[in-house]
């Protein structure tokens, strides 16, 4: 068992460090509100008021109506009414347009005789993501004005009164808005978070050993355990303090709060921070410097965290084999605690899995880090 009176003086010399060393500090309490604010505002994936450039060779009342289902939406913006092809080609080259829509000469005719018209639509490429984005909403507009086109047509030779037969009528649930923010928000504390963290702790041990101060823990009754316990108290504090920094920012800022239960919120919390100061203090005990303890601090969870968490990418839609690597990621759990609590507001049985899992990487990154504290204590 570990005695509080031998870990008691870890805990206030820790502290003492910290509040000396600005930059851990700022790196504890200031960075990650400033990286979440930065981020959430840099990462969105909300696709609107596209450039658009339309050509109408008709200049008809019928084309003006067509037009006005992209100049009466947020998702264009309609920058250049041309008169030539050509320009096309020079706006699309030189990036001032991203969707050019061009109306043909005929558009009128065909329509009124009953003939399927053709209307163009060029979309730039180079952007995958808002090419099929942009994609979506063109056939949505013009869809509707078909189907409008249809009705009235039908009206017009003497059809009673006519409804669309199916009403399409989507309710989206937990982000009504289908803002990207809300699901990024989350992810970022996720990714803020471990990072800080990691990188913080990540100097612990290491520091020790460069000033020599690593000699007298050595002759010290501490045990590896209790130095374990010592460092990770101090960093675990300030590190939820940052958590409810982020956690409000990301509600005064993002309008993204906590639907669910709070003490939940806080258990997962806590479990995710212990993850990180016990790989922090993993990483110490391996690193002979403290720039290669910085190095493996980043390496070992910006990565992972931002690309095989779930964070960014949909886990289902990679390949089987980064799947089965996804499972050794810490992160991927806490994102499905963050987002069912903030986003769903749901309850342990949605998520009482990935706790349980992130409770038992917690206990398994304390227990290697004891280890290699012992390893390093033998050899000092």
């Amino acid at each position: 068992m570990a005695s509080f009176e031998r870990i008691k003086p870890v805990v206030k010399k820790e502290f003492r460090q910290i509040v000396r060393d600005k930059r851990s500090l700022g790196l504890l309490l200031v960075l990650p509100a400033f990286l979440l604010i930065m981020y959430g505002y840099a990462l969105n994936f909300d696709v609107k008021h596209l450039s658009l450039a339309v050509l109408d060779q008709e200049k008809s009342q019928r084309s003006r109506d067509f037009l006005d289902g992209f100049r009466h939406t947020e998702y264009f913006d309609v920058k250049y009414d041309l008169t030539d092809q050509k320009q096309i080609d020079d706006l699309m080259e030189k990036g001032k347009v991203q969707v050019a829509v061009v109306v043909p000469r005929d558009f009128s005719r065909s329509l009124i005789a009953g003939r399927e018209t053709t209307v163009q639509v060029l979309i730039d490429g180079e952007e995958t993501g808002i090419a099929g984005t942009a994609i979506g909403y063109v056939n949505a507009i013009v869809q509707s004005y078909a189907t409008r086109v249809v009705i009235e047509a039908i009206e017009a030779r003497g059809g009673a009164d006519l409804s669309v037969p199916v009403e399409f009528q989507p309710r989206v649930w937990f982000n009504p808005e289908l803002k990207s923010v809300r699901f990024l928000i989350p992810g970022l504390m996720a990714f803020v978070l471990m990072i800080t963290v990691v990188i913080s702790t990540a100097f612990s041990v290491v520091r020790e050993i460069e000033r020599g101060s690593i000699e007298q823990i050595i002759v010290s009754p501490l045990r590896p355990h209790e130095l374990i316990i010592g460092k990770i108290i101090p960093y675990a504090l300030i590190s939820l303090i940052s958590a409810h920094s982020v956690l409000l920012f990301g509600d005064l800022v993002f309008d993204v709060s906590i639907k669910g239960n709070y003490a939940w919120l806080l258990t997962g919390i806590l479990f995710f921070l212990v993850c990180g100061l016990g790989l922090g203090l993993l990483i110490s005990t391996i690193a002979s410097t403290q720039q290669v303890a910085f190095m493996l601090a980043v390496i070992t969870t910006m990565l992972p965290t931002f690309i095989l968490s779930g964070f960014i990418f949909p886990i289902r839609n990679m390949p089987v084999f980064i799947q089965a690597v996804t499972y050794l990621i810490p992160a991927r759990y806490f994102l499905v605690i963050l987002r069912g609590i903030m986003l769903k507001g749901v309850g342990l049985s949605a998520f009482g899995g990935e706790m349980a899992i992130l409770a038992g990487f917690a206990v398994l990154t304390l227990i290697l880090s004891s280890v290699r504290m012992s390893k390093t204590l033998k050899k000092g």
